[in-house]
């Protein structure tokens, strides 16, 4: 069994895809648009006009993981609620990079800090909504 994080950028998804790109270093490893798809008629999803070069479903790696979104419908409002991501990384130095690059355009829900269980620990929402909680791994 394996579970993967399944996000729907509502409309966003390329734009998302390139953040990560340059925040985190992730890599798109296969992306479908909605143009093709070889069964458009028989789809049960039924996409609004104007939607053919919106990512039908896309699969990317950050670090070790895989994980995998799309366009969803194109509502333009994506809420993702009740969820975080979490990254763990070697260093506090690592930690400080990927904290800023995500928290760019978004919010700072616990600013990036030593405890009592992580010599880094941050937790923030990126402008796209997705939660993150950043880590150092314990030694």
């Amino acid at each position: 069994m394996l579970v993967q994080p399944y996000l729907f950028f509502e409309g966003r998804c390329e734009e998302a895809l390139e953040f990560y790109k340059k925040a985190l270093g992730a890599q798109v490893t296969m992306l479908m648009r909605n143009k093709d798809n070889p069964e458009p008629e028989g789809n049960k999803m039924q996409m609004p006009p104007g939607t053919e070069n919106k990512v039908m479903h896309c699969e990317f790696k950050i670090g070790e993981t895989t994980l995998m979104c799309s366009d969803g419908f194109c509502r333009g409002a994506s809420a993702f609620q009740g969820f975080s991501l979490a990254i763990s990384v070697a260093d506090a130095a690592q930690a400080r990079k990927a904290f800023d690059a995500l928290s760019e355009g978004g919010k700072v829900d616990m600013p990036l800090a030593k405890t009592f269980f992580s010599e880094s620990f941050g937790m923030l929402t990126d402008k796209f909504g997705i939660g993150w909680m950043l880590q150092t791994t314990p030694k």
